[in-house]
């Protein structure tokens, strides 16, 4: 089902598509392929909204900065400098965080009004970005597809062709508050994350290229605890790049036995815990895990590779389960 959502200043129409199944129900825009708003049951079976969102377009217009619940490219997280080198080339990106890029620059994808088409419950989100768009390589034809499961399930399937070399990195920006959006701090949700290791950054955020490991330190979830304050750092997930999504990360929330249980193709995830979120939310409202390769890969050759290639075929896939206990 699909509904006027607001026009932007061009005239384009922006529409809000509704997926429901198994007492789950998701709200997708075509702008930005942002997840506005994504109910699930409580464990008394009380529905609440589980994501930060805007109830209209001009929240999402008004306060870009958060990519809330947006589809991040054309690479997500940071990229060192603005500019990366490929087969001898060195590209310049927009510094939209000076010095780096983030979350494909100025106008990424979070931005663009992608086509979507109805699939079996869910809907299919493609866009062409073309040859030099953010100062990217290579025209490419990329889709996100959102599911629900017959459990209720989000899964969230992406896919890339170019027809010249580029880098590619995706992922969902949603910030997750199981309490409820509006619920205040989520700090207090306990993580559980299968990652023994973490890349540790530089002042601006960026990898220093070392995979340190979590023991010991504040980095450490292989057992469940709480999340806290703090934390905008890539994790080096266990099973690394894998066809077919892992189990790697559980979130709970104790208060109403939510739990969201989350499974990836993706070698790494960003937890951000949204420490510089600003009104009408604020600080901790709510915590991103964002499934992904690492940051600046294309600058680090000795990270899991963001390259894609005509001929190759980009895949990846990320699956947000739900329960309650």
């Amino acid at each position: 089902m699909s509904e006027h959502f607001g026009t932007l200043s061009d005239g384009t129409e922006v529409r809000r598509w509704t997926l429901e199944r198994a007492g789950v129900r998701v709200r997708v825009l075509s702008y930005g392929g942002i997840v506005q708003s994504l109910q699930v049951p409580d464990r008394d079976g009380h529905p609440a909204d589980v994501v930060l969102g805007f109830a209209d377009l001009d929240g999402y217009l008004t306060h870009p900065g958060p990519y809330l619940g947006a589809l991040v490219g054309r690479y997500a997280n940071r990229i060192a400098g603005g500019r990366f080198p490929l087969d001898g080339l060195t590209y310049a990106l927009e510094p939209n965080t000076p010095p780096s890029s983030l979350h494909g620059g100025g106008r990424g994808f979070d931005k663009r009004v992608w086509e979507v088409t109805p699939v079996e419950h869910g809907v299919r989100l493609a866009r062409v970005s073309p040859h030099g768009e953010e100062g990217f390589p290579g025209t490419l034809q990329v889709s996100a597809t959102y599911t629900l499961d017959a459990d209720g399930a989000l899964r969230i399937a992406y896919e890339a062709v170019t027809d010249a070399p580029t880098v590619v990195n995706l992922t969902n920006h949603s910030y997750f508050n199981l309490a409820g959006a509006g619920c205040g701090d989520a700090g207090g949700h306990e993580l559980r994350l299968a990652a023994s290791r973490f890349t540790p950054v530089d002042a601006d955020l960026i990898p220093t290229g070392a995979l340190d490991e979590v023991a010991g330190t504040r980095f450490d979830f292989r057992q469940a605890r709480k999340v806290g304050a703090g934390y905008d750092h890539n994790f080096v997930l266990d099973k690394g790049v894998t066809d077919s999504p892992r189990p790697v990360a559980e979130l709970y929330d104790p208060s109403t036995g939510r739990v969201l249980a989350l499974s990836t193709t993706e070698p790494g995830l960003q937890l951000y815990t949204a420490d510089h979120l600003t009104e009408p939310f604020a600080p901790g409202d709510g915590i991103a895990l964002e499934t992904q390769h690492f940051p600046d890969s294309p600058n680090r050759p000795d990270f899991p590779s963001t390259v894609l290639r005509p001929g190759e075929v980009f895949r990846s896939e990320t699956v947000y389960g739900f329960s309650a206990r």
